[in-house]
């Protein structure tokens, strides 16, 4: 695994991540605070919120994954170097974990305080539904092959299409009812904010690595970041379990040895 070049570059590379994580944080807490103010979720499309608590799951799963499995770890420098970092920090494992749970929370929201006779529509509980269906039955296309990078890969395409679309129940209610209230206008600007600098923070480690490798090699965030993913299957050669009995510690030595096997390999 690459280390740093630069110091101040590093603890840029920190500030920024730690300013993704409170930004995207703290964009949960003005809806959470304007219904407890109001004892009332009108004005609040249900299926947005729905929509968004698979988003963030998606997202919890893949840099959860990545940042703690050193099997999927070891599929990732495999496939895009030994050089390479991987793209997710401790920020990205704690913003997405806080925002499952205040996601959460909005939903208990939603089942205690007035809803104006709202309810989840039935397009937004099959749109779910078909996802986790899917996501299902890639898991079970993964395991023959431990295929654990090209599944997470699948939970950050996910992430990233629930991105795309989460915003428009609630925008469609907006405009039907020609109004904001209810929604908070506020937590869209925190959300926006935190998108800068998250990719801005990985615009730093690129310019540090040397390498736009991060990018290509986490497209979700780049795409979650420009609001706007397909990723390749995982090298087939890689077979590791997911939870490893003891702890694999990929060392410089063992991964050059991996290098000098698959240069071998080639024809």
């Amino acid at each position: 695994m690459a280390s740093w070049h630069s110091i101040p570059l590093q603890v840029l590379y920190q500030v920024l991540g730690w300013l993704t994580f409170i930004s995207w944080a703290i964009s949960c807490y003005p809806q959470i605070i304007l219904n407890f103010r109001w004892k009332s979720v009108v004005g609040l499309n249900l299926d947005y919120k729905l929509l968004n608590l698979t988003k963030q799951t998606s997202y919890l799963i893949y840099n959860a994954s990545l940042y703690f499995s050193t099997a999927i770890q070891k599929q990732y420098f495999e496939k895009y170097g030994f050089g390479q970092m991987i793209p997710v920090a401790a920020n990205d494992v704690a913003f997405s974990a806080h925002n499952v749970i205040m996601t959460l929370v909005v939903l208990f929201q939603v089942a205690i305080y007035e809803r104006g006779g709202q309810k989840f529509s039935k397009s937004a509980i099959a749109t779910v539904s078909v996802i986790w269906l899917i996501a299902t039955v890639c898991f079970f296309v993964a395991l023959p092959d431990h295929s654990w990078l090209w599944l997470i890969s699948i939970f950050n395409s996910i992430q990233v299409c629930m991105t795309m679309i989460k915003y428009m129940p609630q925008t469609l209610t907006n405009f039907l009812r020609k109004s904001t209230d209810g929604f908070s206008i506020g937590g869209v600007l925190l959300d926006f904010s935190g998108g800068v600098f998250n990719y801005s923070q990985m615009a730093v480690q690129s310019i540090d690595q040397g390498s736009w490798v991060n990018f290509s090699g986490n497209v979700g965030k780049v795409l979650l970041s420009l609001k706007a993913g397909a990723w390749p299957k995982a090298n087939e050669k890689t077979r590791e379990p997911l939870i490893c009995p003891s702890s694999i510690d990929v060392t410089d030595q063992q991964m050059k040895g991996l290098k000098k096997s698959s240069d071998l390999s080639l024809p």
